[in-house]
């Protein structure tokens, strides 16, 4: 029997002992950020590439400058696109930059944020025919659309990113029949990370329940009225999930079965 604390996640050229992943918005402070991070005992980092300063001597420190680098993979996303074409652009940046990953997030709306699936294709599409980017590990945040999913993959994507709910909506796994049908599509073919929506302890290790390979969330955290006890809690959670999740749960029965001998 496998056991979670030996349990590695591959992500292309990196593997994680963790399977949390955290993002760097909207803390009250960089010092808090980075105590999150560290309790939280992530091994990845998301930041908007638009966010990423190029270094500078004469500057004072930026936001990546609190982030931990040499025990954690930075992984730059495509925030603020709504184009595949503004997505291709920032994945040269980011290749050019010395990346190894690259979020994909291409936004179809303002008010809702959800991803637009044709111009998330077709990003994957272009940065995959694209020489200067197409190395990339591509983690591509998606609905949670079983065929939409299968689609990107077949166009090259190398994580599936699937939304519990709308980002910043805290209110977790809003479709678990459809998630739980992209999981299994995917498993054994893709990693899959929930992404987006987790609000509680709870809703992350139900992600992982359900057999997510990792969670990926930033305003439960960043928000919360203690962010640093709600890293402790949200890494807690994933590893509980994700042990749930191997050691095999019983099926659910409408009627009692005793649990004494006859």
């Amino acid at each position: 029997m496998k056991s979670p604390d030996s349990d590695t996640l591959a992500l292309g050229p990196v593997s994680l002992n963790s399977r949390l992943i955290v993002g760097t918005g909207r803390y009250p402070t960089l010092e808090i950020m980075q105590a999150c991070h560290r309790v939280a005992e992530t091994q990845m980092v998301t930041v908007a590439l638009r966010r990423i300063e190029v270094r500078d001597s004469n500057r004072s420190a930026s936001l990546v400058d609190h982030v931990d680098t040499t025990n954690i993979t930075l992984l730059p996303n495509t925030a603020g696109c709504a184009f595949a074409a503004d997505a291709l652009r920032l994945a040269r940046i980011a290749a050019a930059m010395g990346n190894t990953h690259l979020k994909i997030e291409v936004t179809g709306d303002v008010q809702t944020l959800l991803p637009d699936p044709i111009e998330t294709l077709k990003a994957v599409e272009l940065i995959k025919a694209d020489p200067a980017s197409k190395h990339l590990y591509l983690m591509v945040y998606t609905s949670d659309d079983p065929v939409m999913a299968r689609r990107l993959a077949d166009a090259g994507a190398e994580c599936i990113m699937p939304a519990a709910s709308p980002i910043g909506s805290g209110r977790g796994v809003a479709n678990e029949a459809n998630l739980t049908i992209l999981l299994t599509m995917m498993r054994g073919r893709l990693p899959v990370i929930v992404d987006a929506g987790i609000g509680t302890p709870s809703h992350a290790a139900r992600a992982m329940e359900l057999g997510a390979d990792a969670v990926l969330l930033n305003t439960a955290i960043a928000k919360a009225k203690d962010p640093v006890l709600m890293a402790a809690a949200m890494r807690d959670a994933v590893k509980a999930g994700r042990a749930g999740f191997l050691a095999g749960a019983i099926p659910a029965k409408l009627y009692a079965t005793a649990s004494s001998p006859q």
